[in-house]
C-alpha cells in the first residue's frame, strides 16, 4: 500500500510527459501548429514569450520547443530567443515558488531519512555547495525541463537577485541552441 502512495505522483507525472510529447507531435505533424503561428507572425514578440514561459516545465517542454523552432521561421533568431527567455524566466519563477515544494516533497519521500541528511548536510557545507548553483545553471540552459535546475538552485539556497539572471542567460543560450539545432535537422 505505502508503494502506491509514494509512486503515484511519479506516475502520474510520466504520464503528463509522455501526454506533452504526444501533442507536440500531434500539432507539429498535422499542421496546426503551424496554423497557430502563421496567425501570430506579426506577433512573434507575444508568441516567442508565451512559448517560453511553456518552455521550462517538463509537461511543456516539447509543445513550447517545436513553437519557438516554428516561430523563427519567420522572425530573428535573436530575438526569439531573448523574448522566448525572458518568458522562460516567468515560468521559472513560477516554477521556484509554487512547484519546487512539492518536487521537493517526492525526492524525499524517494530517498531514506539517513541519505536525506547527508545529502541537506552537503548543499549546505560539502562540494555541492558551490556545484548545484553550476549543475543547476546547465540544466536551465539544456533542453532538459527547468525543474530539475530550478529545485537544485532552491536546495543551494540561491537568492533570487542571481536566480533571475542565471535564469534569463542560460534560458536564452538553450533556447537559441534548440533553435539552431531544429534549423539543422
Amino acid at each position: 500500500m505505502k508503494y502506491k502512495k509514494t509512486h503515484k505522483p511519479l506516475f502520474h507525472d510520466l504520464l503528463m510527459i509522455s501526454c506533452g510529447v504526444v501533442i507536440a507531435l500531434f500539432l507539429s505533424k498535422t499542421g496546426i501548429l503551424d496554423l497557430i503561428i502563421n496567425n501570430f507572425t506579426n506577433h512573434y514578440i507575444l508568441a516567442s514569450f508565451v512559448a517560453g514561459i511553456f518552455f521550462t516545465s517538463v509537461f511543456t517542454i516539447a509543445p513550447a520547443s517545436v513553437a519557438l523552432v516554428h516561430i523563427a521561421e519567420y522572425a530573428p533568431l535573436n530575438w526569439i530567443a531573448f523574448w522566448g527567455a525572458l518568458g522562460a524566466v516567468c515560468g521559472d519563477l513560477i516554477l521556484f515558488f509554487f512547484i519546487r515544494d512539492r518536487f521537493v516533497d517526492d525526492v524525499k519521500k524517494a530517498i531514506k531519512p539517513s541519505t536525506l541528511r547527508y545529502l541537506a548536510r552537503s548543499f549546505h557545507f560539502g562540494f555541492l555547495k558551490w556545484l548545484s548553483p553550476l549543475i543547476g545553471a546547465l540544466i536551465i540552459a539544456s533542453p532538459l525541463p527547468d525543474e530539475f535546475g530550478i529545485t537544485l538552485l532552491g536546495m543551494s539556497k540561491i537568492r533570487l537577485s542571481f536566480l533571475i539572471p542565471i535564469s534569463l542567460a542560460m534560458n536564452m543560450l538553450g533556447i537559441y541552441l534548440l533553435i539552431l539545432f531544429g534549423h539543422l535537422l
